[in-house]
């Protein structure tokens, strides 16, 4: 396809999916409240001086980190610091339990060290079948974290073993990526407001 013409249609046709698919979000009442009973526990795993955790795969990793800097660096305000690792950025910690212990540990190892009763794990998962995923927010329930499940439509395996299950109405990868950090970039919005609410703007 060398058209431009043919191209414009093909991108004009693609935002529309995505925005599609961002709409069907804002529809969904019951995920609503699931997105703003998140929100409560970041702001109150914040309130109580814990931490959030973040991780996933191939572009769910890049998410993950994605999200972990903004609520470590900042969002939109120039505020306190807040504490919060993407899993996915250390390369000898992964590369050493994927070879020791096998890729489906990688997450779950680093969870065991880092992670403590009332802090947020966050996995993102397109399928919500990943299996390094998964069993890491088996083990961060286990341990009294509170666990957050980012998935597609159907949640997958993750569906039933998170506290609370965001699952985008799409089946679409990418589709379900870009709702992903919108999301989370509103989380990060009122995190910030409900924190720092008097803070300048950046």
């Amino acid at each position: 396809m060398t058209d431009p013409g043919a191209w414009e249609r093909v991108i004009a046709e693609q935002l529309a999916e995505s925005a599609q698919v961002k709409e069907r979000v804002t529809r969904d009442a019951n995920l609503l409240k699931v997105i703003a009973a998140v929100a409560g526990e970041l702001v109150g795993c914040y309130s109580k001086g814990k931490k959030t955790i973040f991780f996933g795969n191939g572009g769910s990793a890049a998410d993950a980190q994605h999200l972990a800097t903004e609520l470590v660096s900042r969002f939109k305000k120039d505020r306190k610091k807040l504490p919060s690792l993407a899993l996915t950025t250390n390369t000898s910690t992964l590369t050493a339990i994927g070879n020791d212990y096998g890729y489906e540990k990688v997450f779950s190892q680093q969870i065991e060290a880092y992670a403590n009763p009332g802090d947020v794990v966050v996995g993102i998962s397109t399928s919500g079948n990943s299996p390094n995923v998964l069993e890491a927010l088996v083990v961060a329930r286990r341990m009294g974290c509170i666990t957050v499940g980012m998935t597609g439509n159907s949640g997958g395996k993750v569906r039933g073993q998170v506290d609370y299950l965001i699952a985008v109405p799409s089946d679409d990868t990418p589709r379900i990526q870009e709702s992903h950090i919108a999301i989370g970039h509103i989380l990060c919005g009122i995190v910030e407001e409900a924190l720092f609410g008097s803070t300048s703007t950046v």
